[in-house]
Order: C-alpha cells, then structure tokens, then sequence
C-alpha cells in the first residue's frame, strides 16, 4: 500500500509540474521574457545591418533576434555564425514580430565545439546573410589562407532600397595576421571590383588605417563618411575594446546615415547603415 501511494504522489507531482511549467525549458537559451510584437513590423527597405555573434558565447537566440527586430534591416550580414543559431533567429524574427527573412549561408568550417552537433556530424559555422527580399547567384569562397582559423566571404544578390545589388559578408583573419588579412583582402577586393555596386559587411579585424585595408579604400567608402584611414580616432569604434573592426564598405553607393548599437549578447556592437535610393 505505502508503495503504491508514493508511485500516486510521484505521478500527481509530476503532472502538476508539467501543467505549471510546460513540458520543458525554452529551448537553446531562449529568455523566456523576450518580447512579442502586437503586430507585424515591416523592415526598412534600405538598411543593411552587419554583427558579428560572438561564438561560442551561448547567448540567447530570442534575445539575438530582438537586437535584430529593433532596427529590422532589410539586409543583415552576420559573422561566427552557426546554422542552427541563425535558423533560431530566422525563426523568432518570423513568429515573435513578423519579420520574414531568406537566408543564405557561407559556412567555412565544421566544428563541434562552436556549433554543437555530434562527433561526426558537428555545426556549420562562418558567414550568413539574412534578406527580406529573395537572394540570387551564392557564392561562397574559403581564404586559401585563413590564418589561425578557416576565413572566407560569401556574396549574393538581392534588393535594398528597390534596386539590385551585389552584397558581400566577410570575416577576416584574427589580430596580429595583418599579413595574412593582406591576402584575404586582395582576394575579397578583386571579387567586390566587378561590380559597379556592391555592399561589404563584415568584420574585418583591423582598424581604419591598418595597411591590409588599402585595398578596399581603393574600391570603396565606409558608410560612415567621416571614417576614413587618415582620420584616425573618428571612427566610432564597434567592438568592446574600444576599436573599429566592423564595416559596411559602399560602392557605387551613398549612404544616409549609419548608426552602432552596443549590445550585451556579443564582444562586437551591431552596425547597420541607411543607403540613398535610387
């Protein structure tokens, strides 16, 4: 009998806890008081946001893709990104505030332990894009150098601010390879030069005047037109120890204005830049 009355208490407990705590935890994370939009919020037709996640630094997905949902870019570049975490985004973006994006990726690496997965099947893990308008003609091109890491750049095009543009994401090589990050960039540079327009996010891993850059000076201007390699200290810096490593290069392109975004959930601010249409 005293048995049978602790298997009746354990299951009653059970079942008590399931209808007060749902059937499990949010999943990967998620805050569970991330905001939910009353109604579908439309992006802004000529934003292109770059972030690079931090990874692996285990932030939440949902509170990821409120960062995102408050400037809601019509374009975002993003870097250190595994597949799974950006489909999470993708996801919240859609359900929690009607944001519907395409993606394409540019994954460069698989690597259990940034992107999870098992032994034998770990995450993907590079470049993404997300765009609120479809995306053609992907490409995605590893770094024959990648220096300390596998690096590399995908582009695609679509639509921002109603006309078609070649839109490019990168991640440089990490601090103290500038000779390294030199090649990547002649690499990236000779791609962008096709182009009579073209957009680059990413992070470069360098600041303004670093010597590795001279190469997309020469092809483009930064959004913020004040940044410049000789205009050293003017460039807002977008990462937390105070230097500007984050870019959206135009060519071909005015900008309108751009602003940085301090964001608790990565080492790197967001970026996003409003561009002159047509």
């Amino acid at each position: 009998m005293l048995g049978r009355r602790t298997r009746w208490f354990v299951g009653a407990t059970v079942v008590a806890c399931v209808l007060v705590f749902g059937h499990g935890a949010p999943d990967d994370g998620h805050s569970a008081g991330a905001p939910r939009a009353d109604a579908v919020k439309d992006v802004v037709p000529n934003r292109v946001m770059t972030w690079n996640l931090c990874n692996p630094c285990k932030e939440s997905n949902a509170d990821r893709a409120a960062e995102i949902a408050a400037y809601a870019p019509q374009v975002v570049g993003m870097q250190e990104a595994c597949v799974r975490d950006v489909e999470s985004i993708r996801d919240h973006l859609e359900s929690r505030y009607g944001l519907v994006y395409h993606v394409e990726y540019g994954s460069v690496l698989r690597n259990r332990g940034r992107c999870g997965g098992w032994p034998w099947d770990p995450g993907a893990f590079g470049q993404a894009v997300l765009s609120a308008a479809p995306m053609t003609d992907r490409v995605s091109v590893e770094y024959p150098d990648g220096g300390s890491e596998d690096r590399g750049y995908m582009a695609v095009t679509t639509t921002v601010g109603g006309r078609s543009v070649r839109v490019f994401n990168t991640h440089l090589a990490q601090r103290r390879q500038e000779a390294v990050r030199a090649e990547q960039t002649g690499v990236l540079a000779a791609a962008v030069a096709r182009y009579d327009r073209a957009v680059v996010l990413g992070d470069f891993n360098a600041v303004p005047e670093a010597p590795e850059l001279d190469r997309m000076w020469d092809l483009a201007t930064d959004a913020d037109p004040g940044c410049r390699p000789s205009s050293v200290g003017a460039c807002e810096p977008t990462t937390d120890w105070e230097s500007k490593f984050d870019y959206v290069f135009l060519r071909g392109i005015t900008p309108l204005g751009h602003r940085v975004h301090p964001t608790p959930y990565s080492d790197h601010h967001m970026l996003h830049a409003d561009l002159a249409e047509p």
